[in-house]
């Protein structure tokens, strides 16, 4: 069974593209107050194959405004990941 807190950010995450399409200006955000026990079921399925992140596209920082006007198009099919470069990786 799915953990309170991880059923309101799965539906969150599922509903939200929907309603801003649909234009629903009363949205509300709010932050769900996760416990250990929703973060390690959340690993697990991760861990598991059941559930996985979809990364569109990869950003280095210096292209966040590109980013941004892709994200704006409403192309993306996932996630745009901003890349930030440590200092020894340079």
């Amino acid at each position: 069974m799915v953990g309170g807190g991880l059923a309101r950010i799965l539906q969150a995450a599922s509903l939200g593209p929907l309603l801003s399409r649909l234009g629903n200006k009363k949205m509300r955000f709010f932050i769900p107050k996760i416990n250990t026990n929703d973060l390690v079921f959340l690993k697990d399925l991760l861990e598991a194959g059941v559930i996985a992140p979809v990364i569109d596209r990869r950003y280095s920082l210096s292209e966040a405004a590109e980013a941004l006007r892709y994200r704006e198009t409403g192309h993306a099919k996932g996630k745009v990941v901003l890349a930030i470069e440590h200092a020894s990786e340079l």
